[in-house]
């Protein structure tokens, strides 16, 4: 057909559009879908670009125009798109056969050009904005207020409140994760009962005040945060070594929920808590966050790869959970769809690029701190004067700066006019021991460590008598025939790790340690980098593998030149504490600079910043200066070793490795773009920055970037957290499209709403509890979930998925809750919060999925086998098979969202796996063993409640008396050892087996009722 036909025909669709078109609304996501991939930031197929109206307004390669705005006839696009001729039809007909193209598109687009081809920000984007409630009934909640108007518009009727015994078990499931008791019930019921609309809400504002203020709140909703920041307790990919540091993470999560700490410090502390000023312990433990990336161990692998992945993750973890957005789909190339370039992708990245991976001592929990504090009150009251006097040494600093810059300068000016250059001689070494093996000295004045590759070990050398100048020293790894491979380690492969290296000065009875800096190693294995062996962290070091068999050096710096004296000693310690073990050095030999040259007086990054004019200094980047004269300044040096000496007398403290993200102060990385995303493939640099549809970002730090997430700038975060709230409530986001608030995602139902709890979190000052409560007391939220018999099929069908919020939805709860529930309902439910994982029963043989069997699960006791399921050890390639059977996602990556399937296993594991067997044991002896129960009804009544909270009726009272009876019969008459069988470990003493046996038998079907585990 003639293309001019074409057009005349279009215009006959007008008819089904009356109101404008809005762009964000009906524009955009058709341009997503259909234009974004050949006309998009990455691509402009015939030069034709739609991301923004200055681009698309441009003449095309052939001379027309795309867009023409107010003349749709003389647009090239709506020419393209209404072809039939497939040279000519845009999409192409591949792309329709998946995306079709329908005629009201066309005439959507068509009606956008006649109005003016407007570009509009999407709705995401723009700032929330407060809608204006003046006019609302002081009897209404905002709440309310939108969804009713929403269904006022279809002509829906909402449902009507739901019974209090529903409401109190809702809200219940929802804030804690556990059924409430028949008491709590009961007395809910009788303050709910015969009131008026403002007694009852009283009542029940009073009930979500007590569920919020449980202990129980913060583990129900610190789940909720452990997907999202995909927590487990083990590292994942082939190995998938435990992580036995990595509750304490976790506690700090449930202990932070529960203390209502303000979203936005929340955030901050996670992401960048190592930064803020004067850090408390508590403040590093959550930057573990960042730390629960996979980690491979596996042997061969270029450790930088995985390094990056984890900064990667790191990237998509932020988009995702705190900005909604699929950032991830522009590390190998500019979003497809959003507006996130590849090269905004990386400078987000490069906030993470910046941070090592390290291991932090920190109290084993605050309550250990405190109760250790107690005991030696004495003694830690005399540290405050010591922390005080180095806080003082360190706030002098900035006022001895300028002299010692001027000292410093003519230190380097001296060096560089004397072109010193560093020459090494063997140090004269008059002793050397080690931990584990025999040091033996050879012809050269080399050491070689005679042991069958000690698991770890410590080599400490000594010198005396050496009469010149130490400025640096230069550490030799040799090859040696004995070794494996030849060395220079003691490992099968020839490889060491050496952890840590300590210089000390002994003078007398008195020692000082001697400040090191600027390591430099003529090979290292990458991320086993010569940098590592001043860190702390004894899972990191230098190591020489992919070269091994060869001699290799190590040169270290000392920051000021050290001359010993007649008695004196030059003490070296070399760590190597790395596991798995056997990465010692075999053999090694030490010599020593006496030369003072620009290296040695000081580090290259104080070096530059030094060569800049103070008064051009960046405070961030300044950084690096103000630690490295921490080092050095003798005021402060004295007055650290006062506080570590005092530290040293008292008893051992509580402490424990946690695994962290410290920031690289010295030799920062730069950041790349990385072409394809491949590590291997680095482009241009690129500075850390924010996404050029967001307000911008000042500064280059974790922090800076935590900072400017929860900024009341940012329209992303509190839309994208209240939804996720709302998420958790309703069953289904104000955005369904939790994890994607861009262009490809779904706009929200309730947009105006949407933005007021955006707003109204905000100010209330992050608080979680109170935006929960304010949620909560809604109509909406307090509606029944039942569909009426009496419901108009009109509702049905315009409204079957309940987007519109005309009655409350029916969830099945998690799987961890799943369990939960049972143990609660049968009295076995520990009531202990926090704390190390546990391990509860699991079938035989999964842990022997782990690979190579090198991970072994050792079944709980006591109460620790009934623990809460947050707590169960979550290995990520052998994940405890209850959780995963109800859906448990598998924690390699950020999870906002859980999918939930109905499959038949799922009934099977609640009437069968052991942990819910003896659930119904523990019930059946918890109503057989309470003496207020006098008959059959009454213990089948308080099963019942136990259970599902709301009294049985008539006819379920009937059928469970009867399938008692009939297991009684069936036990009585049948061979005794079933009957004991079926009782089990938990059977009511005292009482006969048979009897206990068929009681197992009604908890078990009462238990694995729908109701038990759907939040009505």
């Amino acid at each position: 057909m003639p293309r001019p036909l074409i057009l005349l025909l279009i215009p006959s669709l007008a008819s089904s559009l009356h109101a404008a078109v809005d762009f964000v609304r009906d524009v955009q996501p058709l341009l997503a879908e259909h234009c974004l991939e050949c006309h998009g930031p990455d691509d402009s197929k015939g030069g034709l670009v739609l991301t923004t109206r200055e681009l698309a307004l441009k003449e095309l390669k052939s001379g027309a125009h795309g867009i023409v705005p107010g003349k749709p006839e003389q647009s090239e696009m709506i020419a393209r798109m209404a072809s039939t001729d497939p040279d000519e039809q845009m999409p192409p007909p591949k792309h329709r056969e998946k995306h079709p193209v329908k005629a009201r598109d066309i005439e959507v687009l068509r009606q956008w050009i006649a109005e003016g081809a407007k570009f509009e920000a999407h709705w995401a984007y723009k700032p929330v904005k407060m809608p204006d409630l003046r006019s609302l009934n002081s009897d209404q909640h905002p709440v309310d207020h939108f969804i009713r108007a929403k269904l006022k518009e279809q002509n829906i009727t909402p449902s009507p409140e739901a019974d209090p015994i529903t409401l109190i078990k809702r809200a219940t499931y929802d804030l804690h994760g556990l059924p409430p008791t028949p008491e709590d019930v009961d007395a809910f019921v009788k303050a709910f009962q015969n009131q008026d609309s403002g007694i009852r809400n009283q009542e029940y504002a009073r009930l979500l005040d007590r569920l919020l203020a449980s202990e129980r709140f913060g583990e129900r909703w610190g789940r909720h945060w452990l997907d999202m920041a995909r927590y487990a307790d083990s590292d994942g990919y082939e190995k998938d070594r435990p992580r036995p540091d990595a509750w304490r993470f976790r506690d700090w999560v449930i202990r932070a929920i529960n203390d209502d700490m303000p979203f936005d410090q929340f955030t901050i502390e996670q992401l960048a808590g190592d930064l803020l000023p004067d850090a408390t312990p508590e403040q590093i433990v959550a930057t573990a966050f960042n730390r629960q990336t996979l980690t491979n161990t596996e042997g061969g692998t270029d450790q930088e790869q995985f390094r990056v992945e984890a900064c990667m993750d790191r990237t998509e973890t932020l988009g995702t959970v705190w900005l909604g957005l699929t950032v991830g789909c522009a590390r190998c190339h500019t979003h497809k769809y959003d507006q996130i370039t590849q090269r905004e992708y990386f400078q987000l990245y490069a906030f993470f690029n910046n941070g090592d991976e390290v291991n932090r001592q920190v109290p084993v929990s605050p309550g250990e701190w405190s109760a250790y504090e107690r005991r030696n009150g004495d003694a830690v009251k005399k540290l405050i004067p010591l922390r005080k006097a180095l806080d003082a040494a360190k706030a002098e600093l900035p006022v001895k700066l300028p002299e010692w810059e001027k000292g410093v300068k003519e230190r380097l000016a001296k060096a560089a006019a004397a072109k010193a250059v560093q020459k090494f001689e063997q140090l004269p070494i008059t002793k050397a021991t080690a931990v584990s093996a025999k040091l033996q000295k050879q012809a050269d004045g080399s050491f070689l460590a005679q042991n069958k590759a000690p698991s770890t070990d410590s080599y400490t050398l000594e010198v005396s008598g050496h009469e010149k100048p130490v400025s640096a020293l230069q550490i030799e790894v040799l090859p040696d025939d004995s070794l494996p491979g030849k060395g220079p380690g003691n490992h099968k492969n020839g490889n060491f790790v050496l952890t840590t290296l300590v210089a000390m000065l002994q003078q007398g009875q008195a020692s000082r340690e001697i400040i090191l800096h600027s390591p430099k190693a003529d090979f290292e294995q990458k991320t086993f980098t010569a940098d590592k062996v001043l860190d702390t962290d004894e899972q990191t070091g230098w190591a020489v593998s992919g070269a091994t068999g060869k001699k290799h050096s190590l040169i270290v710096q000392f920051a000021e030149p050290v001359l010993l004296k007649a008695q004196d000693k030059l003490v070296l310690r070399l760590d190597q504490k790395y596991k798995p073990p056997g990465h010692t050095i075999g053999r090694l030999r030490v010599l020593a600079a006496s030369e003072e040259t620009e290296d040695s007086i000081a580090p290259e990054n104080v070096r530059k910043i030094l060569s800049e004019e103070p008064k051009r200094r960046n405070p961030v980047v300044i950084q690096p200066l103000w630690a490295w004269m921490e080092k050095v300044d003798p005021e402060v040096v004295a007055a650290e070793r006062a506080l570590r000496e005092a530290e040293a007398k008292l008893p051992k403290p509580p402490l424990m490795d946690v695994r962290v993200i410290a920031h690289r102060h010295s030799n920062p990385r730069k950041t790349h773009l990385l072409y394809r995303g491949d590590f291997l493939q680095p482009a241009e640099e690129v500075t850390p920055g924010a996404l050029s549809t967001l307000p911008p970002l000042k500064g280059a730090s974790r922090l800076d970037l935590a900072r400017w997430l929860v900024s009341k700038d940012n329209p992303l975060t509190p839309r994208v957290t209240v939804n996720h709230f709302w998420t958790r409530l309703f069953g289904e986001g104000l955005v369904h499209t939790v994890a994607d608030f861009g262009v490809r995602g779904e706009p929200p139902t309730h947009p105006e709403l949407l933005d007021w709890l955006a707003g109204e979190f905000m100010r209330q000052g992050w608080s979680r509890k109170k935006i929960l409560k304010t949620i909560m007391m809604s109509a909406t939220y307090r509606q029944s979930s039942a569909i009426l018999t009496d419901l108009p099929r009109t509702v049905l069908e315009t409204d079957p998925k309940n987007h519109l919020l005309w009655r409350q939805n029916r969830l099945r709860v998690e799987g961890e809750i799943v369990r939960d529930i049972h143990l609660a309902a049968s009295g076995l439910l520990s009531a202990k919060i926090g704390g190390p994982s546990v391990y509860p029963p699991i079938p035989e043989g999964i842990d022997a999925l782990s690979y190579a069997g090198n991970f072994k699960w050792s079944t709980s006791k006591g109460e620790d086998r009934y623990r809460r399921g947050m707590y169960t050890f979550f290995k990520r390639t052998a994940p405890h098979p209850d959780l995963t059977t109800f859906d448990c996602p598998d924690a390699n990556l950020t999870n906002v969202r859980r999918t939930v399937s109905n499959t038949p296993l799922q009934a099977l594991t609640t009437l069968n796996a052991e942990a819910f067997a003896e659930a119904a044991q523990a019930l059946a002896r918890r109503v057989l063993t309470d003496s207020t129960l006098k008959d059959d009804t009454t213990r089948l009544t308080r099963a019942f409640r136990l259970c599902v909270a709301r009294p049985p009726s008539a006819s379920e009272i009937a059928s469970l008396r009867k399938l008692l009876e009939e297991s009684r019969y069936t036990y009585q008459n049948g061979p005794a050892e079933e009957a004991k069988a079926a009782s089990g470990a938990h059977a009511a003493t005292n009482v006969p087996a048979a009897e206990n046996a068929a009681w197992v038998a009604v908890a078990r079907i009462v238990l694995n009722l729908d109701e038990v585990i759907t939040r009505e």
